[in-house]
Order: structure tokens, then C-alpha cells, then sequence
């Protein structure tokens, strides 16, 4: 495949523009609400989490910039039903996702334009997001920083109005100090109120991993994909912890709600009423960033289902630009948000499952390092993780415990037992594709050949890699 060329700047502002979207600027609420003041630990646990997360992904992506990403390094380690699983878990999930997302940005436009229904306006929306992804990573990526730039700027300016508030420093504002602050319990609901908020929470950082499926366009990705995964995590880790430390004294964490931006809901409540228009464009513009980058994704892990022979073959595409994978993608969402606005209660149980499947895609990651680390060693004798392996045992525990945390937030049992019920759909296709190897005969998903290095390092892998290399600590 021709390589676009995407430096650590692009990488890192599409990964900031699919992180940054309306799970942020409204989904945020949920765990605010859920955890009181002490979601500012939350926001930490999740940082440290992504963290190890990602430096993880970054030595398995220098090891193996391969299209498939965290897809293709799980069936490498555990074998191809684990690959099989984990791609189709994580495209399923962002697809339900990224179906809402544009439920959300119609109802948002209907505010200036409501004679257009919101069935209307979604598709819309959907079907621009497909067409500007076919144009190609370097174009996209042009585009994404823009929108990227517009969020980060909408973040730096309400933690600069709050610090104005709080200092007494905004015209016409008396100082709001500590605010709520003072007498408001640090842990309204007890620990399960933090627990149950890390789903949201590692919601709120979603997206991260794209930079593991766009390694194989970046430039030099053994050096630009280590420094996009620092340059993203410092970023996010400390927006998020500023956003809510400046958030607090402003507004009751009881008083947030889902229905509401927490920055509109603050600013409001001290009479800053043009806020609220405001943001809505910067939502809108928000949204429409991380569906890009979503999509961006979604056909690269696309391809890469269809190359293994784990996706009907007609989805193959040699092309720079997957379309075909980004085409099913938008197919997918389409489907998803009329199923939706058909039937609401099932649309609500699905969509809760989004996030239950960013939680196991991300358990993947880290169940795959820990054994890559044991079988390869270091790539090129650098190790990234520190504290391996307890640290990636560690990592993994908590994301398993999150999943299982999810009833202590209302309306998110839904979500696990709708997760669990697509893992066990994904494992049983996987069984059943295995017991009809006729299908193969015919070309449906006939496996495309392997290039002969690749399968040269696919068995040194599974005969436990060069012995030569130098091992993990």
C-alpha cells in the first residue's frame, strides 16, 4: 500500500478529533452526576488507563504497523477466532456509536431548521461523512485538525471564562471562589458511584486507538506513532482534569444532566446565556469531527477483516483508500439509526452496548500485550510499558472490573447484557464459518494470500519468536 505520509501532528489532531466528540460534551454528564467531585479521580484512573493502553498498542504497532491493528496483533497472539471477534466486536460498537452520534448532531440542527425531520437530517449526515472519507487519508486528515482545533479551542475557552469566575475577574461577576465546592460530599454516591462512572468515562477518551489503524499511512511510524500517543494522552489527560477541576465550583454535580452540555448548564446558571448557541455549533462541529475519524477507522479494520478472509471477499479493496470498507460502514450506520428511530427501545439497548464494546476492544489490547511481550520481547530491544508485566495485568483487571460496573449506573445493565450478547454472536459465527469450509469453494470468504514475510514473522510468532531478540523484563 502507498503510504499518505501522516506525521505526528496529523496522528495526534485525529486522534484528539475522535476522541473529543459528543461524548465529552454531553455523555460527560452521566459520570459527573454519577461520581460527584471525585470524578476528577476518575478522569485520572481513565488518563493512566489510556495511557498504558496505548503504549501498549505503540509496541505491538513498531513491531507491526499492519493495517488491522489491535485486530491483527489478537489474532496473531490467541489466533484467528480472537481476531475475528475483537474486529468485528469493535467495528459493531462504533458503528452503533457513531449511528447515534448523528441522531444527536440532527436533533441539534432541528433547533435552526425544524421542519426537516431528524430521520432526514441523519442520513444526510451519514452519507457526507462516507463520501469525505473516500477522499483519502491526506485530505481527511487536513480537514480533521480543523474541526479538532475548533473543540480544543471551545475547551481552553471555558476553562479561561471559569477561571475568570472564579477569580472575580469577569466583568460584572462577583468571584465564585470555590463555589459549590464547600458543601458538597466529595463521593455522594460512595465508591460504586466512581465505579460506575468509568465506563463513561473511558467513553469520554474513546477513539484513542486510531491511531493504531492509521499507523500503517503514517510516515515513519516507528517514530511518529510513539510520539502521537504521548502528544495525545498529555493533551487529553490534562484538558479533561482541568475542564472538570474549573467545573465544580460552578454548578451542583447533582444539577448535571445528559440533556444538557455541563459548560452550557455552568455558564448559563452565572447568567452567560450566549454560551449556549455557542456550543451547539462547536457540538455540532464536535460530532462531525469524530465521525470522520471514526469512519477513517472503520473501513481500515474493514479491509483488514476482509484480507484474513473474515469478511465477505467482495469487500476486499487494494486501492490506498478502502472504500468498500468505508462504504459497509455507512451502510451499517444508516441500518443502525432506522432501526433506531423505528424501534426507540431497541435503538437505547444497542447503543448502550457501544461502549461495552470499546471496553473489550481495549481488554484485548492489553490481554494481546501481555502475551506478545512474553513470546517477542521488546521490539527492536525498546521496551515501552513500564512495570511489564503487572502493569498490563493490572490494566486489564480494571477494564474487565469497569465492564462489570456498568449496573451501578442506571441504565447501563442494558449495555452489558446487549455486550455480552454480541460477543457470543460474533463467537458463534465465528464457529459456524469454521464448520462450513464449503463457503471458502465459492469465494465468499476465500482468504487473500499472505505476503511471504508476513508469514514468515506470523510463524516465528507462533514458534515463539526469534530467540535472538531481547526478552521483557
Amino acid at each position: 500500500m502507498k503510504h499518505k505520509g501522516l506525521g505526528t501532528f496529523q496522528l495526534t489532531m485525529m486522534a484528539l478529533g475522535t476522541v473529543i466528540g459528543g461524548s465529552f460534551f454531553l455523555g460527560s454528564a452521566v459520570a459527573i452526576n454519577a461520581a460527584g467531585p471525585s470524578i476528577i479521580i476518575g478522569f485520572a484512573l481513565g488518563g493512566i488507563l489510556v495511557y498504558f493502553i496505548l503504549t501498549a498498542l505503540s509496541e505491538m504497532t513498531v513491531s507491526s504497523p499492519d493495517t488491522g491493528s489491535f485486530r491483527s496483533f489478537a489474532a496473531k497472539a490467541f489466533g484467528e477466532g480472537a481476531g475475528f471477534v475483537t474486529g468485528w466486536v469493535y467495528w459493531t460498537g462504533m458503528v452503533l456509536a457513531m449511528s447515534s452520534e448523528a441522531t444527536a448532531i440532527s436533533i441539534l440542527v432541528r433547533t435552526w431548521i425544524p421542519a426537516v425531520p431528524v430521520s432526514l437530517l441523519g442520513c444526510a449526515i451519514i452519507v457526507g461523512i462516507t463520501l469525505l472519507n473516500l477522499l483519502g487519508a491526506d485530505k481527511l486528515s487536513k480537514l480533521e485538525s480543523g474541526l479538532a482545533a475548533i473543540k480544543l479551542f471551545a475547551i481552553l475557552s471555558f476553562i479561561f471564562i471559569s477561571a475568570l469566575l472564579v477569580l472575580g475577574l469577569f466583568p460584572g461577576k462577583a468571584a465564585v471562589g470555590i463555589g459549590n465546592l464547600s458543601g458538597e460530599p466529595f463521593m455522594p454516591y460512595g465508591i460504586a458511584g466512581l465505579a460506575g462512572s468509568m465506563l463513561i468515562v473511558m467513553f469520554t477518551y474513546a477513539g484513542f486507538e486510531i491511531i493504531g489503524l492509521a499507523a500503517s499511512e503514517a510516515e515513519n511510524p516507528k517514530v511518529t506513532v510513539p510520539r502521537a500517543i504521548r502528544n495525545t494522552v498529555i493533551s487529553l489527560v490534562g484538558l479533561y482534569i482541568v475542564y472538570v477541576i474549573m467545573l465544580l465550583p460552578l454548578i451542583p454535580t447533582a444539577e448535571v444532566s445528559e440533556h444538557v452540555s455541563p459548560i452550557v448548564a455552568a455558564l448559563n446558571r452565572h447568567g452567560i446565556g450566549w454560551a449556549g448557541t455557542a456550543l451547539n455549533i462547536v457540538l455540532i462541529s464536535a460530532i462531525l469531527s469524530t465521525m470522520l475519524a471514526a469512519m477513517f477507522g472503520l473501513g481500515r479494520m474493514m479491509r483488514s477483516l476482509a484480507d484474513e478472509g473474515h469478511a465477505p471477499a467482495w469487500l476486499r479493496d487494494k486501492t490506498d483508500v478502502p472504500r468498500r470498507g468505508i462504504t459497509a460502514s455507512g451502510f451499517g450506520m444508516l441500518l443502525a439509526q432506522g432501526l433506531g428511530l423505528l424501534f426507540p427501545s431497541v435503538y437505547l439497548f444497542l447503543i448502550s452496548s457501544g461502549g461495552f464494546a470499546l471496553l473489550f476492544s481495549y481488554a484485548a489490547i492489553m490481554a494481546t500485550h501481555v502475551k506478545y511481550r512474553k513470546m517477542n520481547g521488546c521490539p527492536d530491544g525498546k521496551c515501552q510499558v513500564w512495570g511489564y508485566p503487572y502493569s498490563s495485568i493490572i490494566v486489564l483487571i480494571a477494564l474487565i472490573a469497569a465492564m462489570f460496573s456498568m449496573p451501578f449506573v442506571a441504565g447501563q445493565a442494558s449495555g452489558l447484557i446487549a455486550g455480552f450478547t454480541i460477543v457470543a454472536l460474533f463467537s458463534a459465527a465465528y464457529f459456524a464459518m469454521r464448520l462450513r469450509p464449503s463457503r471458502s469453494s465459492i469465494g465468499i470468504y476465500r482468504k487473500r494470500p499472505q505476503p511471504s514475510e508476513f508469514s514468515k514473522e506470523l510463524t516465528d510468532f507462533k514458534n515463539g519468536g526469534d530467540k535472538n531478540k531481547k526478552q521483557a523484563p
